[in-house]
């Protein structure tokens, strides 16, 4: 006999079957746009566009046009680099990790969040090659034969591993969400109503049928991708840190970085997951699938990874004491109360502070202060690329070498191209395929009603995690007479009444 603890709250609100499911993923890619999307759409569109003449203007002019010096060789160019990287994993984690650990309030997230890590990463590619200045010579960061004699990139070089390392990423996780996409793109296909859309879904699921075999290919591959991917999450952004840690640099030269810059990682990409998600769950009306408790439990790994990266802020001023060593003491004290101390405690501010909130239930379940501190949190993890690039690189060991750093209007413009091609993608991605995982969905659905009564799902407003704590003391079979202190499981006055499940 198995129990079902009430607890646990339901991963599908309101009255759903199979279905309304499909009718309510599918939706949106059969109907013409709302005014809601072409407004974001638009935006985007203008930022993109500002961004490419942006892009233009750095490649005719070169990087004389940013506001880098002889002492600042890296700054918006890397810093936005960092950040975008850093969006890309959460994608991976829910894909991946959550999928391997059976988590299955991953389900309704994955789709979003794994088309995320692509545009995050597609974002940040760009930043490396017109770095260079000579966008045309990008080629040679592949380990190509080259016709001047042995000249070969230095595969002693981070920079060199970064290439490597997010190449694969950006290959592994397209795999993996397109073939996450196939069965739905089949059902797309199969509701069209005209031959042209018919024939071009039916090219991009790759002839799904749905049968047995395929179900069973897909299966496995999800799980081979996921193992491939779950290194992968751990890996990247190491490598990524390696750009800093392998330097003799004050304040970039020490070994926290890894663990460090990986759970900052995540803690910026669940950040965005929730940016994205508290928005599209009410414009494309989602929210039996894209529940109050999926936000809630993103929030709560948005406060363990922050207090994570907490701990590590503290732990780099101590082990600069520490050290004794002067330089890099000065360096964490410039840090804090040097010309850019704004940015510093900017950073402190919105990453070890704000996310705290979450500690409260009631914040952690409000999609409004949800999406508040996700803002929140994206900038401060800017600032903490910006202060571990520019803040470490203006004060050289020579004072006379000393200089400050000013981003041009072609470093934010560039930026905002970047911000406007990552959500004219998302918003493309919105439109033509189904942002939730239908078919995984569907699969919580058969488990959670197979066997349930009529009323198993509750609209969301009806859910008492209160009334369920006592629902569970009246199911347990230990359950103690608080009156008496008799053992109902083994009285003789037993429950009559069947367990209570949601």
């Amino acid at each position: 006999m198995s129990i079902e603890s009430p607890i646990r709250e339901p991963l599908i609100f309101g009255d759903v079957n199979l279905h309304t499911i499909t009718e309510d993923v599918c939706g949106p890619t059969e109907h013409k746009p709302t005014k809601a999307w072409w407004f974001g759409f638009t935006i985007a569109c203008c930022g993109f566009a500002f961004g490419i003449f942006c892009f233009t203007w750095e490649v005719m002019f070169g990087i004389g046009t940013w506001g880098l010096n002889k002492t600042i060789g890296w700054g918006f160019d890397i810093t936005n680099f960092v950040w975008w990287i850093g969006i890309g994993h959460a994608g991976t984690l829910i894909s991946a990790i959550l999928l391997l650990f059976r988590q299955e309030w991953r389900n309704s997230i994955n789709r979003s969040a794994e088309a995320m890590t692509i545009f995050a990463v597609m974002c940040a590619g760009m930043f490396p090659i017109f770095h260079m200045g000579r966008v045309w010579n990008a080629h040679m960061f592949l380990p190509l034969p080259n016709d001047f004699g042995p000249l070969w990139p230095n595969f002693n070089s981070p920079l060199l591993w970064d290439v490597f390392a997010i190449s694969t990423y950006f290959t592994v996780s397209l795999v993996f969400w397109y073939t996450g996409l196939l069965p739905d793109l089949a059902s797309i296909r199969d509701r069209a109503t005209t031959k042209m859309r018919w024939s071009i879904y039916n090219f991009l699921s790759f002839g799904w049928t749905g049968s047995v075999r395929h179900w069973n290919r897909f299966e496995l591959v999800s799980l081979i991708l996921a193992g491939i991917s779950t290194p992968l999450v751990l890996s990247v952004h190491t490598i990524v840190s390696f750009d800093f840690a392998t330097s003799v640099i004050p304040g970039w030269h020490t070994t926290i970085f890894p663990p460090y810059f990986v759970a900052g990682a995540i803690f910026s990409g669940f950040a965005m997951v929730h940016t994205l998600l508290v928005v599209a769950r009410v414009t494309m009306k989602l929210e039996n699938y894209i529940t109050i408790g999926h936000l809630e439990a993103m929030a709560k790994i948005i406060t363990l990874t922050g207090s994570m990266v907490g701990i590590a802020y503290g732990t780099e001023f101590f082990m600069a004491w520490y050290s004794g060593y002067k330089y890099e003491q000065f360096a964490f004290i410039n840090r804090a109360f040097g010309p850019y101390w704004w940015a510093y405690w900017s950073m402190i501010t919105c990453n070890v502070i704000t996310p705290q909130l979450f500690w409260f239930r009631k914040i952690r379940r409000s999609p409004v202060a949800i999406f508040i501190l996700s803002i929140f949190v994206n900038i401060g993890m800017w600032f903490e690329r910006f202060v571990i690039i520019v803040i470490s690189l203006h004060r050289d060991f020579l004072p006379s070498s000393w200089a400050m750093y000013v981003p041009t209007w072609v470093e934010a413009g560039m930026f905002i191209g970047t911000i406007g091609f990552f959500f004219w993608w998302f918003f493309l991605f919105a439109k033509f395929f189904p942002v939730i995982a239908m078919a995984e969905v569907k699969m919580i659905w058969k488990k959670t009603t197979t066997g349930k009564p009529a009323g198993a799902f509750l609209p969301l407003q009806d859910y008492d995690p209160d009334k369920a704590y006592q629902l569970a003391d009246m199911n347990n079979p230990n359950y103690l007479d608080s009156a008496g202190g008799h053992d109902h499981g083994h009285s003789e006055h037993h429950h009559t009444e069947e367990p209570i499940t949601h």
